[in-house]
């Protein structure tokens, strides 16, 4: 019988959270995609945010679809590997924050400054959605950097890094710069979807394959006759596990 966890077997628990973040992420996404098409917003150019405005025929639809995307990114966080933990508490908090934009939901239009006079709720609501998203971004940077995350895991990271943090830039600038409108509204949509994209691939990936470990050092230097150290030899290295 294959021993759970070994190379290229993703450990029960990790099996399992992968696919169930798969399928959170892709039912949230669908919930609040059907909440923004069939709300009475003002497409392209507000926020999506506005599909769960308090007292709007979608807004319990929003809040569902938000809570899913919250707890399949909680998933995903438990699915990756133990070495990614910052990678892991990055996703940790971005679920929070994810929460949290649900259940405190913004005013008519989602006001934010410096152009529209903004609640208290409405700031709570999109700092909330802000580091939501800022900290997903960060994981895939997290990912992508770690040299023993894997060869798929840092490729889909980087990939969608690279898209994401020049999106992030050119939303926070069109905020400050330009305001609430279809530009606004366009970049939101495109960085959101990136993050999904990422997080179903990264699960399904996590799902399938476990990502290589890092050689496992049986002995340490030694000193011979001569008082200097020298380096381990072969026999110092557990040869099951393959360098990354």
């Amino acid at each position: 019988m294959a021993e759970p966890g070994r190379q290229g077997q993703p450990p029960p628990l990790r099996a399992a959270a992968a696919p169930a973040a798969a399928g959170c992420i892709l039912a949230g996404t669908a919930a609040v995609t059907i909440a923004v098409l069939a709300g009475p917003g003002p497409g392209f150019t507000g926020y999506v945010s506005e599909a769960g405005i308090a007292g709007s025929g979608h807004a319990l639809t929003y809040r569902i679809g938000v809570y899913a995307l919250a707890a399949g990114v909680l998933l995903l966080a438990a699915a990756l590997p133990a070495r990614l933990w910052m990678a892991a508490a990055l996703l940790g908090a971005g679920s929070l924050s994810t929460a949290l934009s649900g259940t405190v939901t913004c005013s008519v239009g989602c006001p934010l400054p410096p152009f529209e006079r903004a609640t208290v709720g409405d700031l709570v609501h999109g700092g909330a959605s802000i580091a939501a998203t800022g900290t997903i971004v960060l994981a895939m940077v997290a990912v992508a950097l770690h040299r023993d995350a894997g060869r798929r895991l840092r490729g889909l990271a980087a990939g969608a890094a690279a898209v994401a943090l020049p999106l992030c830039a050119a939303v926070g600038l069109a905020m400050l710069l330009v305001g609430r409108g279809s530009l606004v509204g366009v970049l939101e949509r495109v960085v959101l979807a990136v993050a999904v994209l990422w997080g179903v691939a990264t699960a399904t990936v996590l799902g399938f394959t476990d990502p290589p470990a890092p050689p496992v050092r049986t002995g340490g230097a030694s000193r011979t006759g001569d008082g200097k150290r020298h380096p381990p030899s072969s026999e110092g290295f557990d040869h099951r596990r393959p360098p990354s």
